[in-house]
């Protein structure tokens, strides 16, 4: 069957990703063009269409492809969906030195990954990525490629790897001369302030933490920052940033998309929380969970040192709580975790306080953990600024380990009449601040390396992640949708509270909720 006829029919799509029932969506129409499409998929089963997704109508770039045996490619935009004349070059790889002893290093256009692993034999085969990787073709000319590279939102350890694997990517693998940096986030393309990168120039900045183009939160005007990326000549973006930051590139995708510019829009994620969805893990996370356990540690030696010694170590995670989780897991010397996921009390039978009587009556001393965003609606009530948010729109939280530290201080030394020493470790701004690991450091190139493959490629709109240990192109919409977050009637958090022998905090009637699934929208 042609592309042509392919393009004509419509989709049958999953409309609750987490759901088995399959429904057929036709309520708008689509087109996609180009032949990047599984070769093991059934053309005469294939339909395009726009997707409902939760409750909601999906953008008219998505595009989905169906196979046999409930097999869905969510693939990435292309070129070739608007821009069918687009010409293309051999890849330069192919005379590169240093990759003429790797086999098989061209990934196959049909390769794709599945996003769930974990299956049972009569499983469909579900949702799948397209897999990362250089092409045998490439869409754009070394020496026409004018490439730029921002870092936006907070800082994160691995920036600066990024930074460096992407220009040294460009340059020693495909050749490209002409790459700059867009200095202090979105805004620095207003102020058209931009600083050249070559491998000289950035051969050592992953020893440094932060980044060295600087970032800011906002800022972000579509048709302003396409208006310069056109006015300069701009063909490649690379876009280094978190949730906001991606929902961001996604709608400078749209606009060049709807100028009909051969310009490539990449971005690789970034979030010291975690709390990306779909991939496997963000970088800077291993980094930020390591660095967590000297804090730890800080805390367990003051409370251990001291009579009826608490120790409260404050952690980011806004709202995922996967660093708290896993410092937790690592040190052993925690006794109680709290995360925004896992909602805790203060008083009462089985509250947090009679568990740190205990625990103190046990031990003599103890450590508590506790996520940035944890308890914050035990709180809200006396401070007004829950409502606030900050220039990337994020909610403002308040410090719930200064309210945590208190809160305690005075339910033993007026309520109890029991003398604690406590003390509070707040690491936030030190963690964030570190260069990346030696763990981070690798993934930080791999990302980096994928994303100008992706680039070069043809492949916009798309972030680079790793999807069951496989590096894969992700719709930008896939990343959005929604955040990761710590699933509390999970193994892992059931490991957690065997480890530190913490209770749950939580009604029966809430777990029982929690572990009953909800019916499908219908």
């Amino acid at each position: 069957m042609s592309t042509e006829a392919v393009e004509s029919q419509q989709v049958v799509v999953e409309s609750d990703y987490d759901s088995p029932t399959w429904r057929q969506l036709s309520d708008f129409s689509v087109t996609v063009t180009g032949n990047n499409f599984p070769s093991h998929a059934s053309y005469a089963d294939l339909r395009l269409s726009s997707v409902k997704d939760m409750g909601s109508v999906a953008r008219a770039d998505r595009k989905v492809v169906q196979g046999e045996f409930g097999y869905v490619l969510e693939d990435v935009p292309h070129f070739t969906d608007y821009l069918p004349d687009v010409p293309t070059y051999p890849n330069p790889l192919q005379d590169n030195p240093a990759y003429s002893v790797v086999k098989k290093y061209f990934v196959n256009e049909d390769d794709t990954v599945p996003q769930k692993i974990v299956v049972q034999k009569n499983s469909p085969r579900g949702i799948h990525f397209r897999r990362a990787g250089p092409r045998q073709r490439v869409y754009f000319e070394p020496e026409d490629v004018y490439a730029c590279i921002v870092t936006c939102g907070g800082l994160c350890p691995g920036l600066n790897t990024v930074i460096r694997e992407i220009v040294c990517g460009l340059s020693y693998m495909y050749g490209v001369k002409k790459i700059v940096g867009i200095q202090g986030g979105y805004r620095g393309f207003y102020s058209r302030n931009t600083i050249p990168l070559t491998p000289k120039s950035v051969n050592d900045i992953h020893k440094r933490g932060g980044t060295i183009l600087g970032t800011s939160r906002g800022g972000h005007d579509a048709i302003k920052i396409v208006d310069n990326i056109q006015d300069r000549g701009i063909n490649q973006v690379y876009i280094i940033g978190g949730d906001g930051t991606q929902k961001g590139a996604s709608v400078i995708f749209e606009e060049i998309q709807r100028r009909g510019l051969e310009v490539a829009v990449a971005g690789i994620p970034k979030t010291i929380d975690n709390d990306i969805a779909v991939i496997d893990k963000s970088f800077g996370f291993d980094t930020a969970v390591e660095e967590a356990q000297r804090a730890i540690n800080a805390a367990h030696v003051e409370s251990e040192s001291v009579e009826n010694g608490i120790g409260v170590v404050k952690l980011m995670g806004r709202f995922s709580g996967f660093i708290a989780m896993y410092a937790t897991l690592a040190s052993r010397d925690v006794d109680c975790c709290l995360i925004p996921e896992s909602p805790f009390y203060l008083e009462g039978r089985g509250g947090l306080f009679e568990y740190i009587e205990k625990r103190l009556k046990d031990n003599g001393h103890m450590v508590i953990v506790v996520a940035e965003g944890a308890g914050q609606e035990l709180i809200a009530d006396s401070v007004r600024s829950m409502g606030h948010e900050d220039a990337s729109g994020n909610k403002l939280l308040l410090d719930v380990g200064l309210w945590l530290s208190q809160k305690i201080k005075n339910y033993f030394t007026s309520r109890q009449r029991m003398t604690i020493n406590l003390k509070y470790i707040d690491p936030t701004y030190m963690i964030r601040a570190i260069p990346s690991n030696a763990s981070d450091n690798v993934y930080c190139t791999l990302l980096a390396q994928n994303a100008v493959h992706g680039a070069m490629a043809g492949y916009t709109g798309f972030t680079v992640g790793v999807v069951n240990g496989r590096h894969t192109y992700i719709p930008f919409y896939r990343v959005t949708e929604k955040r990761n977050k710590v699933i509390i009637t999970d193994r892992m958090w059931a490991r957690l509270l065997s480890s530190t022998n913490q209770p749950s905090f939580l009604s029966a009637e809430y777990i029982e909720e929690i572990k009953t699934p909800r019916e499908p929208p219908k």
